[in-house]
């Protein structure tokens, strides 16, 4: 008995939600000059569903009776619309008119040059600031690196680490003479292609 009345009230209910669809056959106007208004936003109002209208204004949607539909698009006043509870039958029509929004903007002054000579010397050698990307482009430099490894002190960190390879070196021939590489001629051949290189030329940073 409480199966078959569950089974009914749901088959009512079922039935009561097919009554309240309705598809939504509409077109998008201005409402001044009845011209059509394309890429219209349609949405249900605290819903996700939506449409757009097509180039000439028209859209189509599926709603339920009583919902109300949200029409927006840039330029115009947001409008909306509900939908009647006593609609016969599960199609209707809407035309919505679209009122044009105002927008002031701040001013704006244009001056022109005087000659078109006096335009091409601005352009040509006005010093325009760097933007970030240049400026980190600049920063980053072979060269840049170089000359602040150069001029840059080492900090404690790095003095202690050149002191400890230091005293590892000289560890190496404690108690006899350190070897030269002036007869060296893996020594020379490396010296002969920095020279080459130009390590030794004298660099303005």
């Amino acid at each position: 008995m409480l199966a078959t009345a569950l089974m009914l009230n749901n088959s009512a209910f079922a039935q009561g939600e097919e009554e309240r669809i309705v598809q939504i056959n509409g077109v998008t106007m201005t409402a001044d000059s009845l011209r059509a208004v394309p890429g219209a936003v349609i949405m249900l109002k605290n819903n996700y569903r939506g449409t757009i209208s097509n180039e000439l204004g028209v859209f189509s949607i599926v709603a339920h009776k009583g919902d109300t539909l949200v029409f927006s698009e840039l330029g115009f006043r947001t409008k909306e619309y509900v939908i009647p509870e006593d609609i016969d039958g599960h199609y209707f029509s809407v035309v919505q008119l679209m009122t044009q929004d105002t927008f002031y903007l701040q001013e704006t002054i244009i001056r022109p040059y005087p000659t078109r000579d006096e335009f091409n010397y601005a352009f040509k050698y006005w010093d325009i600031p760097d933007d970030r990307y240049e400026r980190a482009r600049k920063n980053t430099e072979a060269l840049m690196l170089r000359a602040l490894a150069y001029t840059i002190p080492k900090d404690g960190g790095e003095n202690q680490s050149a002191y400890q390879n230091i005293q590892a070196q000289k560890a190496v021939y404690y108690g006899q003479q350190p070897p030269s590489n002036l007869f060296n001629p893996l020594a020379w051949a490396e010296f002969y292609e920095a020279w080459k290189r130009g390590d030794f030329k004298k660099r303005k940073y």
